[in-house]
């Protein structure tokens, strides 16, 4: 089995939007803040790549598409090189995670071929795979290994693929390896979408779902929030331990510790 790549159950069915779509004048007008975010961050160029600039610009695609973010205080500066792993429900996660620590990504390589959406990450520093090579799995690990032990911070969904619950699928454990290589620490942390409060499925991109009509829902969504939830660092000379210890504590099957949310309208 290819350890980066795994087909689950979930399909666009499994999406259901729990409020009533905001007005199409309202949908308009976030395509329209979308279009201009998204051309003034592609005009900053190379500058995308700064951690305050990249945060700034995350946070400003939300803030477009109406999307409200829940998170605790932004981690200090100096903690770096970590392997940040964290539950897959949507493309907008990485955008999500992006507002709150601007780290490096590591994603499958038909993002990079998306329109504008493939430009910016490649000038983020995203680093992607092809979940059919299996031949690349130790090259791809030793390059997170050196990656983190250059100080630098690493996002990876050890899912392997989307899906519409926090709790969807086991975490595949060879992104695990290179913390252990690395002496790294991982972070949890948890992803999950609510409108008006209640636990949502709109945000999800799912199966044969495509990025346009996903987009459309999410830009249609009325009460959308995005909750993201840092768990505290694990530490282990082996991966298997590492990848069910974060599992755990990403799904909520242990004890959570909550920072205090803060929401960005």
């Amino acid at each position: 089995m290819n350890p980066w790549s795994v087909e689950g159950p979930c399909t666009p069915d499994c999406v259901r939007e729990t409020a009533p779509r905001v007005p199409l004048t309202e949908t308009a007008r976030r395509y329209a803040a979308l279009t201009h975010t998204l051309i003034r961050t592609v005009a900053m160029g190379e500058r995308l790549a700064d951690p305050h600039t990249l945060r700034a610009q995350a946070r400003a695609v939300l803030n477009a598409l109406g999307v409200r973010l829940e998170a605790g205080p932004a981690p200090r500066e100096h903690i770096r090189g970590a392997l940040l792993v964290a539950n897959h429900i949507s493309w907008l996660d990485v955008v999500a995670l992006l507002a709150v620590e601007p780290v490096t990504v590591l994603a499958k390589r038909e993002v990079g071929q998306w329109p504008v959406v493939g430009t910016l990450a490649r000038r983020i520093g995203t680093r992607f795979i092809d979940r059919g090579a299996v031949r690349e799995l130790p090259h791809t690990v030793d390059e997170l290994t050196a990656t983190l032990r250059s100080g630098r911070s690493v996002l990876v969904f050890p899912q392997a693929t989307t899906w519409c619950a926090v709790s969807g699928g086991r975490f595949r454990r060879a992104a695990f390896q290179a913390a252990v290589d690395a002496g790294a620490p991982v972070r949890p942390m948890t992803v999950d979408y609510l409108q008006d409060g209640a636990p949502s499925t709109v945000a999800a991109f799912l199966g044969g779902d495509d990025f346009t009509t996903s987009l459309r829902r999410v830009a249609a969504a009325r009460g959308l929030s995005v909750r993201v939830t840092t768990h505290p660092e694990l530490r282990g000379t082996d991966r298997r331990t590492l990848a069910a210890e974060a599992r755990a504590a990403v799904c909520g099957t242990r004890p959570p510790t909550h920072a205090e949310p803060y929401v960005l309208a």
